[in-house]
């Protein structure tokens, strides 16, 4: 049986995961303009593939993140579901679930196409 406090929780847990992924493409955008600016200051060859390595990590770290968003989004439909077979469809916690569900749907969307 789901409770509100275990849909806060799922909650939270997507809006977390969504942060992370922002968080990982922004460090993506930094890390890679760092490269092409070492590359174009022509840099030492082992400094240079060392901040390639870095920029893969990074790059690593957004579909793993993202395969994460879409178990937390099946967690948190399963938990709304739940409530509302029994009749628990209304509070802030429930319009909270549904905002960071949409929101986080889109954002899966987008990187499936």
């Amino acid at each position: 049986m789901t409770t509100m406090r275990n849909l806060k929780i799922k909650t939270s847990t997507c809006k977390r995961i969504v942060k992370e992924i922002h968080s990982y493409e922004k460090e993506v955008e930094r890390e890679a303009a760092k490269t092409s600016d070492m590359k174009a200051k022509g840099s030492d060859p082992y400094d240079l593939k060392q901040q390639e390595n870095v920029l893969a990590e990074s790059r690593m770290m957004i579909p793993d993140c993202h395969k994460l968003l879409e178990a937390a989004l099946a967690d948190l439909k399963g938990a709304l579901v739940e409530l509302e077979e029994s009749n628990q469809n209304e509070g802030p916690e429930i319009e909270e679930a549904k905002s960071v569900l949409v929101e986080a749907e889109q954002m899966v969307e987008t990187t499936d196409v």
